[in-house]
């Protein structure tokens, strides 16, 4: 298709089985910022790695049909071929860094190109100030920001001058502020240099408003339109389009400036609601009891740095408790002292009474669970039933606990599938259930909604409630705004190692434009779409 930047033709792609891209034909002009979405599994990283040549050169499988880049033809093309016409970056910005500095990262695919180095130094300035990575090219990649760290990976895949850049989900592992800056980036990609940006995200409240169009993948399927059509009838979409169906207003809007224009009478008889309706987070800050756990100035020094600076926190059974802050703040470093297994390099830590860094890792599992950022760190056994057999006799549990635990968490999980072979949500609920297995009473997850669509979320949060009405205390560590309108009961921020705000999750992120989910921001007050649903049909009966 002559003109395209990026165009499908027929493709139909399959490793085994069913096919992932099936008869998939689209094209995306120049300069256009257009958002992938779609179920999670549904195939949106292979469609990205098939524009670039990583599809099948480096996965295997078989693909027909033609893909072209502003015309040159992807088959039979490596990655490096592509370089200069089309730009890739992958889900961990680390994992595809091949330098220890930024100016040098920056500067390795202009070398690799051959370009002179009077050339290579114009260029890699011109990304830098693009970017505003000024004040840190001069520094090593480990010492930046996970939004920095992001910024440098695209200003890498931009050296070669390429006409397109493909990303997927460059915010996942972001906080809302560096999310931003990551894609306000792009944005000025997009309007100053016409470059073609295709994006997979599945927090799409954060992209929608940078979107000019969408590519909806679902079945094998692709449909693509206009942003507000796709997701009129997407099965994923973010809360501001589902509350524009809820609510009936045309479009339905797809941004918070475009809904807010359309609330006026909804809030008019929220209003009249809501001294009558519960919502999911109007519960007891502090249930009753005592506290489960108790942590007194917790400390945990790195070489150089303090990740957490005399933290105090008490948490009782029943609480859902959303820790959230920007990146690096000490979120994570928190979460393994408070286990036991990381490093704590002051304080004191109780859990019904037992310090769990003086336990043996057996006992510690008895005390407190953590299912870390990357599910697949807790899973080393060649299938599910080894994995949940293994963890029947870790835990010093009856055989078949795990894989009850398992069954009630998700639906359809092989037990002779690989646990690396699961989606997203199956592999955090085989972790999950691992964790389980020694029903410890404090259960604290890092990160848990990477990967996971709308309707995964959902069904993570209303596990992690069920968890703690069961008398567990959860303590999750998010960015994800709008799961911890879903879940949580209570909010602790940190920033710089220390704990700046700690009360009720409505009242927390209400006060926060960082924080405040995208209902919130429309009608003041509600949190969630489920909630103003509970209220409109109580006002109904």
């Amino acid at each position: 298709m002559i003109g395209d930047a990026i165009a499908f033709e027929h493709v139909t792609f399959a490793y085994a089985g069913p096919p992932v891209l099936d008869d998939v034909t689209f094209a995306l002009p120049e300069g256009e910022f257009c958002l992938l979405v779609g179920p999670t599994g549904a195939g949106k990283s292979t469609l990205l790695k098939a524009v670039n040549g990583l599809v099948p050169r480096f996965t295997g499988g078989d693909m027909r049909g033609r893909i072209t880049v502003t015309g040159r033809d992807v088959r039979g093309a490596t990655p490096a071929d592509l370089a200069d016409v089309v730009g890739y970056v992958g889900q961990d910005p680390l994992a595809g860094f091949v330098t220890d500095e930024v100016e040098l990262e920056l500067a390795y695919t202009a070398e690799q190109l051959g370009v002179a180095p009077a050339a290579m130094r114009k260029r890699v300035t011109e990304i830098v100030d693009l970017l505003g990575l000024a004040d840190v090219r001069d520094r090593a990649l480990a010492q930046l920001s996970s939004g920095q760290r992001q910024r440098v990976a695209i200003g890498a895949a931009l050296v070669a001058g390429p006409a397109a850049l493909v990303l997927d989900e460059p915010t996942s592992a972001l906080d809302p502020t560096a999310a931003d800056e990551v894609l306000s980036a792009l944005h000025r990609l997009v309007h100053d240099l016409g470059i073609t940006v295709l994006l997979a995200e599945h927090r799409l409240e954060r992209v929608v408003q940078y979107a000019d169009s969408a590519l909806l993948l679902d079945g094998g399927r692709v449909t693509a339109g206009p942003l507000g059509e796709i997701l009129a009838d997407s099965p994923v979409a973010p809360p501001v389009v589902e509350l524009g169906r809820l609510a009936g207003w045309p479009g339905p809007p797809v941004t918070i400036r475009e809904a807010r224009r359309h609330a006026g009478p909804l809030r008019e008889t929220l209003a009249a609601r809501a001294g009558t309706v519960a919502r999911g987070t109007d519960n007891p800050l502090r249930p009753a009891g005592p506290p489960l756990l108790e942590a007194r100035g917790v400390t945990v020094d790195y070489p150089g740095v303090r990740a957490v600076a005399g933290v105090d926190l008490a948490a009782s059974r029943g609480e859902r408790i959303a820790l959230m802050g920007r990146n690096g703040s000490g979120k994570s470093s928190l979460l393994w002292a408070l286990q036991g297994t990381g490093k704590r390099s002051g304080g004191t830590v109780a859990i019904g009474g037992a310090d769990p860094a003086a336990r043996r890792p057996g006992e510690r599992r008895t005390l407190a669970g953590l299912v870390p950022a990357e599910p697949a760190d807790l899973l080393y056994a060649e299938t599910c039933a080894a994995e949940c057999a293994g963890a029947d006799e870790d835990g010093r549990a009856p055989k078949g606990t795990c894989a009850k635990i398992l069954d009630d968490l998700v639906d359809d999980v092989d037990p002779a599938a690989h646990p690396r072979d699961l989606s997203e949500g199956q592999r955090l609920a085989l972790a999950l259930a691992v964790t389980l297995t020694a029903a410890p009473p404090l259960l604290l997850l890092d990160e848990p909604t990477r990967g996971l669509d709308y309707p995964g979320k959902a069904a993570l949060a209303a596990r992690l409630r069920a968890l703690a009405g069961a008398g567990h205390c959860v303590v999750v560590s998010t960015h994800d705004v709008e799961f911890c309108a879903e879940f949580a009961s209570r909010v602790v921020v940190l920033s710089d190692g220390e704990v700046v705000a700690d009360g009720p999750a409505r009242q927390i992120t209400a006060a926060s434009p960082m924080f405040a989910p995208q209902v919130e921001k429309i009608l003041p007050g509600w949190m969630t779409v489920g909630e103003v649903a509970a209220a409109l049909e109580s006002g109904d009966g």
